[in-house]
This record gives structure tokens, C-alpha cells and sequence, in this order.
């Protein structure tokens, strides 16, 4: 089979691609868009093959999804087994043992301080609900001022009113503006390009600095939480902030009554090597966790929000927290999730995350001798990001106008490579690429998909020589 789309028009693709009533989910989306989306019609591993049979690597785990890779028939055997036995239970009328069996697990592995799990069907509604959680818990105990969220620019939370209203994305301002309501900002202790006088760990200290004056600046007796990913997504590409900056937040937060909220829907669930990205940390560890993404690994919806038993058993002898979604703790999803744990345990996939990204973070890094664009290579595990660049001294980003985010998504396709990249804030930070594939990936399989990613940096830096660009 051909390894990469090749030969495709892709406005005419657009054209053919909505001849009837209905459509992909893509007839929403900007027609400006001129990277080819393909038909995936079969997937396994780390490859997916469309309906013309070219191969694909899923570089980015589609992304940062499918922790276990596609087409396990484990997880699908257990999934059919659920739906034969009991398919749905709706959470506020009967109990159900897949979401017992699953929370107990799932608890077990977060360990002390998240011994309580709610679960849902994906991660904006698990930052809803820890948000709503701390609210009504607050509201409960006699603090009803507590109402102010503080999160990072840029971040990224969900896609929900309320969660867009609490991410760092700059250019979402005219949508949200008089429309949704908006967190406090405070920088994100990002690493790369950095105000002047800045090294990382001074700047993280600043940013730091940054969030104990905001806390003063509203109250403490009006902040709720402060929300951070604690490694970043593709909002800030994959930063990793010192260690002193975690310990510092959480005794910030400690200090001033207000609770820290880790959004580890993306780098939790053994990606970055612990299976809680918190874990790095154990001496900083967070008051609620939110997971969803590589939970399920693709399979199903399922989210979750991990909580200390005392807040969750206060709160239940008080008011209660019943805010429910219809598919709560749905029983195939649980089996999902608990099908999902044992391939991670049988394959040992947290020890392979830190070893396989070890493997690819050398691949990425031995790059930068023959591709002048690779400015920057950072994450943790296997969630990584490579940022680009016109200039690696000047770290100046690729100019906005040639879309640099949607220029490395086609030629990862034509190399046969699913990139995830989009110009996150409006590429005011600069322009980056994920690179996290399923945790199975094998150590031949790296290579090939370090092999296919240099052709696919070659072919740009060429077409931006071309343009005189570089």
C-alpha cells in the first residue's frame, strides 16, 4: 500500500466530499481549510489506511487519544460483553458494577487524595463538573463569595461556554466577549521564547509571583481554584515547568484556602511516564484531577474527576453534588476504561511512554543539523511537541500568512503521517506539532516514523526555500 496521500486536489476533494444530505462532521468547518482530510476506513497499532489504501502513522494519537492504539479486540470483546449484560443505568436511579469496579481501579492507581471519581463522557464535562463541584462545596460550607477561577494564557480546559471562557486563547475574545464568563489570566510559565532577562526557571518563578499577587489582587476569600495543565497541551506545545514552579503554586494555593485543579486530560494516564502526571510531584500533588482522552483510548466517551474522599463525603452530608449527565458513568464505557487499564498493565505502557519517548526525543533532537526550521523539541514521555521556526538563532516563528500549522499537516500526510497541529492563540506564541503516538508504538516503528517526519520537515523546508522564506 502507498505510505501518504499523494496526487489529491484539495479544493476538488472538498467539492467531493458533500454530494449528499448529511456530511462528515467537517461540513462545519472553515472551507478555507486546505489540508485533505482522508476516509479512514481501517485502523490498527499505530497505522490507519483510507479508502484509496494509503498508510498513515497516527503521530499524534488523534489526538493524544488512543493510548493503546486502534483495533484492539480486547477492548472491543469487553465492550460487547457489557452491552449484552447491561448497556445503560442511569446514574441517579440504579448502580451499576462496571462503574464500581471501575472507579475502585482507577482510584487505586491516582492513589491517596483522589479516592472518589466521577465519571463522565469526556473532558469538558469533567472540568465542568470540577469546577461546579468546588463551587457547590463551597456554596455548602458557608463560602458562597468564592466564585473567581483563575487559569494560564495561554491553556487550554474544553470546549464548553464555561471552559472557553476559562482557556487562554486570545483569538476567541470577539466570540466570548458579553458572552461567556471569563477567568483571570496569569501567564503560563512557558519555556521557549521568553521576555527579556528571562531564563525558564525565572520566568516560571515570575509567573508564579504572577499568580500570588492575582489571588491578593481579587481576595482570596473570592477565588475558588486556579486551573493549569501541568504539562501543557498544544495550547503552550507540551511545556514542562520546574519543578520549584509546581511547589510553588501548590503552596500558594495552600496558603490562601484556594484549591489547584490539574486538567491531565491530555498528559494523564501514563503518557508522561506516571500514570498521573501529578505523580512527578507527589509532595505538590493537586486537590481535584480531571482525566478523559487516553482513559478510553478511542473507544468510547468517557472522562472522569478525581476527588479526596473527605470534600466529596462533606459535601454529600451536606447538599450533595447530583449534577448529572445522561451518560455518567455508562457501563460500557466502564468496561471500556477497565479493558483499557489491563492492556496498560499487560504491556507495561507507563514504563514504554518514558522509554519510547526517550527514543523519539533523540530522533526529533538528531534532526537539527538537517532541518533548519526545528527550533525547539519539549515534553515529557511520549507528549511532545517541535516547535518551528524561520530562524532558529532569533527563534523568530514561521511568518502567519503561509499557515505554518496546516503547511506541516499536508506534508505529514504526503509522507504518510497524522499530524495534529492547528495555530493555537493565532500563533502568537509560534507554531508547533504533536508528536504523541500510541503508547504501543515499538522501537521499529519509531524509527520508521522519525524516517517519514524528516521527509515530511524536508519537503517543507524546501517549499519555504522555494518561496524564499528561509
Amino acid at each position: 500500500m502507498n505510505a501518504g496521500l499523494s496526487g489529491t486536489d484539495p479544493e476538488h476533494a472538498l467539492k467531493a466530499a458533500f454530494p449528499l444530505p448529511g456530511g462528515t462532521q467537517d461540513v462545519y468547518y472553515a472551507r478555507s481549510n486546505f489540508v485533505p482530510l482522508p476516509m479512514i476506513e481501517r485502523a490498527s497499532g499505530v497505522y490507519m489506511w483510507d479508502e484509496d489504501g494509503n498508510e498513515y502513522m497516527d503521530v499524534s494519537s488523534g489526538p493524544v487519544v488512543s493510548t493503546i492504539g486502534h483495533g484492539n479486540a480486547r477492548v472491543a470483546d469487553a465492550m460487547a460483553a457489557q452491552a449484552k449484560t447491561v448497556e445503560y443505568a442511569f446514574a441517579r436511579l440504579a448502580r451499576n458494577c462496571a462503574n464500581r469496579d471501575y472507579a475502585a481501579r482507577l482510584c487505586s492507581l491516582a492513589g491517596p487524595g483522589f479516592e472518589r471519581a466521577s465519571l463522565t463522557s469526556g473532558g469538558s464535562e469533567s472540568m465542568e463538573n470540577a469546577i461546579k463541584f468546588l463551587r457547590q462545596h463551597a456554596v455548602a460550607t458557608g463560602k458562597p463569595s468564592k466564585s473567581k477561577i483563575i487559569s494560564c494564557q495561554p491553556s487550554y480546559h474544553g470546549a464548553t461556554i464555561s471552559m472557553l471562557g476559562i482557556n487562554g486563547e486570545v483569538m476567541m475574545a470577539p466570540f466570548l466577549d458579553g458572552f461567556a464568563v471569563m477567568s483571570e489570566k496569569i501567564p503560563a510559565p512557558l519555556s521557549y521564547r521568553l521576555p527579556e532577562n528571562h531564563d525558564a526557571q525565572g520566568y516560571a518563578r515570575h509567573c508564579a509571583d504572577a499568580l500570588d499577587r492575582k489571588i491578593r489582587d481579587l481576595g482570596a476569600k473570592n477565588v475558588l481554584a486556579f486551573v493549569i495543565e501541568p504539562i501543557g497541551g498544544l495550547s503552550t506545545g507540551c511545556v514542562v515547568p520546574p519543578a520549584e514552579y509546581v511547589h510553588s503554586i501548590r503552596e500558594i494555593c495552600s496558603g490562601y484556602g484556594v484549591h489547584l485543579v490539574f486538567d491531565e486530560i491530555l498528559c494523564g494516564f501514563g503518557r508522561t511516564g506516571k500514570f498521573l502526571a501529578a505523580h512527578h510531584w507527589p509532595d505538590s500533588l493537586p486537590d481535584i484531577v480531571t482525566m478523559a482522552k487516553g482513559l478510553a483510548s478511542g473507544y468510547c466517551p468517557l472522562g472522569a474527576m478525581l476527588a479526596p474522599a473527605n470534600l466529596v463525603d462533606e459535601l454529600a452530608g451536606l447538599t450533595g453534588f447530583e449534577f448529572q449527565y445522561s451518560y455518567n458513568a455508562n457501563p460500557v464505557s466502564c468496561a471500556a476504561g477497565m479493558a483499557v487499564l489491563d492492556e496498560v498493565d499487560r504491556q507495561d505502557l507507563v514504563t514504554r511512554a518514558a522509554e519510547r519517548g526517550a527514543t523519539l526525543r533523540a530522533g526529533l533532537e538528531a534532526m537539527r543539523p538537517d532541518i533548519p526550521i526545528v527550533g525547539d523539541v519539549r515534553g515529557l514521555g511520549m507528549l511532545m511537541a517541535v516547535e518551528l521556526v524561520a530562524d532558529r538563532e532569533t527563534k523568530t516563528p514561521l511568518p502567519h500568512h503561509i499557515k505554518p500549522a496546516d503547511k506541516i499537516r499536508l506534508h505529514g500526510l504526503r509522507n504518510g503521517l497524522m499530524i495534529y497541529s492547528r495555530p493555537a492563540s493565532g500563533g502568537k506564541y509560534g507554531y508547533w506539532f504533536i508528536v504523541a503516538p500510541p503508547l504501543t508504538i515499538t522501537e521499529d516503528e519509531c524509527g520508521e516514523l522519525l524516517r517519514r517526519l524528516q521527509g515530511a520537515l524536508s519537503d517543507f523546508v524546501q517549499e519555504l526555500r522555494a518561496a524564499e522564506i528561509l
